[in-house]
């Protein structure tokens, strides 16, 4: 055990508590300079999953990968649970509460999905990957919660598991023609999905494509948001400046917008230093991917890399204009409890694959 935390990647820690610590001086000015009610929950919930983080890293991981499937399917009952006794929030239905507690089990999900598919394709030869009919465990894991989320509705969250499902069967080994295949089914669905889409949904991606047109309405926060990544220059109006957040003008500065806080006070250097230990995080993530023997820590760690890159590039695609607003927060750095207890338990769980890299057989436990 004392081998174990001596052998733990603390680069790797101490870049995750960066960014946290990042998040929680982009809430305290999210709140006019006050720790409340944002930061101080935001520190505090780091400190406690820190210690989970540490803990999820030290169990044997032959235990994990045996109670895979049972953990997957536990995580996907909470999501049906959603439907049952979630609570309503901003048009959709996506938490649930245990124990006083709000989680939201379409972020804990995402976590499952890759240790079933890692599990799934370390337990298959290689020789068998390319064959179609051993696509069908691997869709149901990934089209059953996709359906699930989607009729919250929570598109957002719903294509990221769909992105983050297709990039680690690639990784796995599935054939391109059979992605090529499926994109091609997927354009051409597009006008019957838009059928499926809630009127917000296509208010949203109207206002993407023309925010102008509703700048009062539905491409408010877009243009706002614009406004203040901009305003920023390349070393921002400096902390506790920032005019468009105090003002009131952005909407949702302290979730999915506060990279925008960021950029306004910390302008163009602020931002690129934060895109910079996310990319850091994402290859330490790989690389330990790469580092490692059995398949399950291989597929689980890019997984987990793969899962960060996502909540990234659209969180930041979404604030700065490049697709429309879906409510993708951006990890360790939004408020919000769910996103950061998935974020450090898939944190854990790569920790735990790379002190784990030597295991020839997980199977034998």
């Amino acid at each position: 055990m004392l081998l174990k935390i001596k052998n733990l990647n603390y680069l790797l820690l101490f870049l995750i508590i960066l960014i946290s610590f990042i998040g929680a001086a982009g809430l305290y000015s999210a709140a006019g300079g006050s720790y409340s009610p944002w930061a101080s929950r935001h520190l505090t919930r780091l400190i406690v999953l820190l210690f989970l983080t540490i803990f999820i890293a030290l169990i044997d991981i032959r235990l994990i990968y045996k109670y895979t499937y049972s953990i997957f399917f536990l995580s996907l009952l909470l999501l049906l649970s959603v439907e049952l006794i979630g609570a309503i929030g901003k048009g959709a239905t996506r938490w649930i509460s245990i124990f006083g507690f709000n989680i939201q089990p379409s972020e804990i999900i995402k976590i499952t999905i890759i240790l079933s598919l890692a599990k799934y394709y370390n337990d298959l030869k290689f020789s068998e990957v390319k064959k179609i009919l051993n696509l069908f465990l691997p869709f149901l894991i990934l089209f059953i919660p996709f359906v699930l989320v989607a009729i919250q509705p929570d598109l957002g969250t719903a294509i990221s598991i769909l992105i983050l499902g297709v990039f680690i069967l690639f990784a796995s080994g599935v054939r391109l023609w059979k992605f090529i295949l499926g994109f091609a089914t997927a354009i051409i669905s597009i006008p019957l999905l838009l059928n499926f889409l809630k009127p917000y949904q296509k208010d949203r991606v109207i206002s993407f494509l023309n925010p102008e047109a509703d700048a009062l309405g539905m491409g408010y926060q877009l243009i706002q948001s614009k406004i203040a990544l901009g305003s920023g220059g390349i070393s921002g109006k400096g902390f506790l400046e920032g005019t468009q957040a105090y003002l009131q003008y952005l909407p949702e500065k302290q979730t999915d917008f506060i990279f925008t806080l960021i950029g306004e006070e910390f302008g163009f250097i602020g931002t690129i230093f934060i895109i910079i230990l996310f990319i850091m995080v994402i290859s330490i993530c790989y690389f330990i991917s790469i580092k490692s023997i059995h398949i399950f820590g291989r597929i689980l760690s890019i997984g987990v890399g793969t899962n960060l890159f996502i909540y990234v590039i659209m969180n930041i695609s979404m604030v700065s204009g490049l697709m429309p607003v879906v409510g993708i927060p951006l990890p360790l750095i939004s408020y919000g409890g769910s996103v950061m207890l998935a974020i450090m338990i898939s944190i854990g769980l790569v920790l735990n694959a790379e002190l784990n890299s030597n295991i020839k057989k997980l199977n034998n436990a």
